[in-house]
């Protein structure tokens, strides 16, 4: 022993305890970057998800816009025709010519 008070040991302490506090901050720095990089893929599939649900709705909003059109038109057709019922027969169109009336 020293008169200073310090053992023989203290530079192979002092060393264990270099290396051990050098991991400790390597496992450190690797569980930040881990954690940062979840949060930057969470935060872009976020973004990602977002825009394709906007996309998704517009999608069907113009779905519907055109399934209400078709719907204005064979209203449309069938007024125009007269017939209540789509199974209706259609009647004679008025530039035939019906063989009585010859």
């Amino acid at each position: 022993m020293q008169m200073d008070g310090q053992n023989l040991e203290d530079p192979k302490s002092t060393a264990d305890m270099t290396v051990f506090v050098q991991n400790l901050l390597q496992q450190m720095q690797s569980r930040f970057q881990a954690m940062s990089d979840s949060i930057v893929t969470k935060n872009i599939l976020f973004h990602i998800l977002y825009f394709l649900d906007l996309d998704s709705l517009d999608e069907m909003g113009n779905s519907i816009n055109e399934l209400e059109q078709s719907i204005n038109e064979l209203r449309a057709e069938m007024g125009a025709e007269g017939s209540p019922s789509p199974l209706a027969p259609p009647k004679s169109k008025p530039d035939e010519v019906k063989p009585d009336d010859g």
